[in-house]
């Protein structure tokens, strides 16, 4: 055999050689942290990305379904607050702010003096902020439970639970932020558009159609509860 050939041979066989053990330690890296790598990659896109403001609320089906799987998944709001915040965090961005503007138009949806009445008799007293809290926790009661206590807040003795002192969920109303600012790092409160008008700033005004020092006032909006909680 010619020396030349002998040769070649020899430089293709360590070509060929040292393309496998290329390939192979390349398998084993990208079986230890190619996950981790493209995971981070895809965060690194999520937060340059250009975010444009809106006012858009999450299509309800998609919002419902969110919240009726955190109860699935859990039996405790300590853990449905973070199982929501994980569910969130699968959506785009315009899809997160959407789910707070849909709660906010939830919320908005259920400000009234019967809605109050409830709170009031279920909490033993409801402030501002307490309202706010117990309509985010009949939210995230499910579509059946925020529906039904719309039409009649009565129908919340449904969820009543024996040595269940508080009735609020303060948590919930903020869940899309955290997702949002998880994912992001950005604040979620600065990409809602001006035209959302259906929020906490934007309240209708009413009048009570009942008083504390008039538990007869109470009794005759939501009778069940009045009778099982209050005092």
């Amino acid at each position: 055999m010619k020396i030349s050939t002998i040769v070649l041979t020899v430089l293709l066989t360590v070509s060929f050689n040292q393309n496998i053990s290329t390939h192979c330690h390349m398998s084993i890296f990208e079986k230890l942290f190619g996950k981790n790598q493209l995971a981070k990659k895809q965060d690194q896109k999520t937060n340059n990305q250009e975010i444009e403001k809106t006012s858009e609320m999450l299509d309800e089906q998609l919002f419902w379904s969110i919240v009726e799987k955190s109860l699935e998944n859990t039996n405790n709001q300590d853990d449905q607050e973070r199982f929501l915040v994980k569910e969130i965090e699968k959506l785009t961005p315009k899809q997160m702010i959407g789910f707070r503007l849909r709660t906010d138009k939830l919320l908005y949806d259920t400000y009234n003096s019967e809605m109050w009445c409830a709170g009031y008799i279920m909490n033993g007293g409801c402030s501002d902020d307490g309202f706010e809290y117990f309509r985010n926790w009949v939210i995230s009661r499910g579509k059946e439970t925020f529906y039904s206590a719309k039409d009649n807040p009565d129908s919340l003795i449904s969820e009543f639970v024996e040595g269940n002192d508080f009735y609020e969920f303060e948590g919930f109303w903020y869940v899309a932020l955290t997702a949002f600012k998880n994912k992001t790092g950005k604040e979620l409160y600065d990409y809602i558009s001006d035209d959302f008008k259906t929020n906490e700033g934007n309240y209708p005004n009413f009048e009570f159609t009942w008083k504390e020092e008039e538990p007869e006032s109470m009794k005759a909006i939501c009778p069940n509860l009045f009778e099982k909680m209050w005092n």
